[in-house]
């Protein structure tokens, strides 16, 4: 019988191969056409997921990809001794979809992590036949120190959640050993209004039309903060088989907190390597300052790179800087490093 692990080690080659061929102009014969419609997780698929991650999830039909959201509504977290509130980008997930050819699936995962829970969150993961693609930062200036570990894994969709629900057990990350959101979640930036009237969301606290005009998306409200999730449609990036959609983690994002005239703004961007310093020179130019660059998935073809940049000021200051760090991608060739 053929090993989880063995089986996706064919699943990165053929990924690989199946990148380079396409580099190259070539398709090799029987590989799946870049078209190819991921199947859909079927409704059995989404029980047996929730059944063992214990929480319900989002599914993302277009994209054929079911998500669990992590937060850790357990911390309180400060940047520069301001406290901050959690969804600004301390939250984990977990997301699953099929590979293309729909006799495996693929979970992605980024987790939400104090110093002292990295390791053990490893063993864990080693121990229920996960893998580990990347250990880093997003952020400076926060207490506690947070550190972010992406896992992934190949298998039938409830075992990929069931794999990765033991391997949280005994953490904070687990939702059993969560605790509920706050009531208020505004609280935790700061902007809890005054008497009893509830406490402002990102619909109150920012000019959403203003922000939309400047980075043509539209956002999501999530308590008080706005957050921009912007995929990579440009691109058709396979890992493991699957293609990797905004929905499983291939996404810029940015996400407001505080006030339209003083504004937090964390987010990440996803880039090709030769983007990367286009990137670099349009953020510093904007004033937001570059945190973080790594990977965080392994035998991605093309090679993605993410960038992690934080600012402070007025929020349309900020989206500005944004829409220019977007308007940098889709520049660069596949597989070039810049100019030559």
């Amino acid at each position: 019988m053929t090993t989880p692990r063995f089986s996706r080690r064919r699943l990165l080659q053929a990924s690989a191969l199946l990148g380079t061929a396409r580099a190259f102009g070539i398709t090799p014969a029987g590989a799946l056409p870049a078209q190819a419609k991921t199947p859909a997780l079927t409704p059995a698929d989404i029980a047996a997921i929730e059944a063992a991650m214990g929480k319900k999830g989002v599914y993302n039909e277009a994209q054929a990809v079911h998500t669990t959201p992590l937060p850790r509504n357990d911390l309180k977290v400060s940047i520069k001794g301001e406290p901050v509130p959690i969804p600004l980008g301390f939250g984990g997930w977990a997301s699953i979809k099929k590979t293309l050819d729909g006799k495996s699936a693929v979970l992605m995962s980024d987790t939400v992590l104090l110093e002292e829970e990295v390791n053990p969150l490893i063993s864990a993961a080693q121990a229920n036949g996960l893998e580990i693609s990347a250990i880093h930062n997003h952020f400076f200036y926060e207490q506690p120190r947070i550190f972010y570990m992406h896992l992934h894994g190949v298998g039938a969709p409830g075992a990929l959640a069931a794999q990765f629900a033991a391997t949280l057990k005994d953490s904070k990350l687990s939702p059993a050993n969560q605790p509920p959101a706050p009531a208020n979640p505004a609280a935790q930036s700061g902007n809890t209004g005054s008497g009893t009237a509830a406490p402002p969301t990102g619909k109150e606290l920012f000019d959403l039309p203003a922000l939309d005009a400047i980075v043509k998306y539209k956002g999501v409200v999530n308590g008080p903060t706005y957050k921009y999730t912007v995929g990579r449609d440009d691109l058709t990036v396979m890992a493991m088989g699957a293609e990797m959609t905004a929905a499983i983690g291939l996404n810029s994002w940015a996400g407001f907190a505080g006030t339209g005239q003083n504004a937090h703004v964390a987010g990440d961007i996803a880039m090709l390597e030769g983007e990367v310093n286009a990137v670099i020179k349009t953020l510093r130019q904007n004033n937001l300052e570059v945190v973080a660059l790594h990977h965080h998935m392994l035998g991605d073809e093309p090679r993605m790179v993410f960038l992690h940049y934080y600012g402070r000021g007025p929020a349309t200051t900020l989206a500005t800087g944004f829409r220019a760090a977007l308007d940098q991608l889709g520049k660069a060739p596949a597989g070039g490093h810049g100019k030559h």
